[in-house]
């Protein structure tokens, strides 16, 4: 007997599906857009069909809506807690992002940031879900607002949580 835990990737690749229900994705279709190996997409959806986050009974790759929700606004920012690191370059996140970012104005706080050389903004940076998310963010900007809104989960203030909450609540 194994004890199943959850990594980082596993959720991306589950709120990747949840984005785009329009979609039917095979493996090596998330792998190329998320820019993780195939063999780790593979061992992530069988960690995410464990922990009933995603299903694979119908022959597609499907999330179990319920269940993602439930584990995205009350248990993820447990398992995967956000911690602000020094100044740097990046892509924005959390309330420096959308959706949040026409609700609350950043005035003298700097916006916090996924760390990327390719980002034109600077400020504090926090560690992505996985490595790939800032890369992987530019094609899919359904996948960046629910990253952006996790990211406000993990790090933000009652008011952030809470509008991020809501915000979820929409499009899981």
């Amino acid at each position: 007997m194994k004890q199943w835990t959850l990594k980082p990737q596993d959720l991306l690749i589950s709120l990747k599906i949840a984005v785009n229900p329009s979609r039917s994705f095979v493996l090596a279709e998330l792998a190329d857009e998320l820019l993780i190996a195939i063999s780790q997409v593979h061992s992530s959806v069988v960690r995410a069909e464990q922990a009933r986050l995603i299903s694979r009974a119908s022959g597609q790759l499907k999330i179990s809506p319920e269940n993602l929700r439930e584990f995205v606004l009350f248990g993820a920012k447990y398992c995967f807690p956000g911690q602000l690191g020094p100044v740097g370059q990046g892509v924005p996140t959390a309330v420096a992002a959308p959706p949040l970012n026409k609700y609350l104005e950043q005035h003298e706080m700097l916006a916090p940031v996924w760390p990327s050389v390719e980002g034109e903004v600077r400020g504090p940076m926090l560690c992505p879900l996985h490595p790939s998310v800032p890369t992987a963010v530019r094609t899919d900007p359904g996948l960046y607002e629910v990253l952006a809104l996790f990211d406000a989960l993990r790090i933000g203030a009652a008011r952030e949580r809470k509008l991020a909450v809501s915000e979820l609540e929409k499009v899981l």
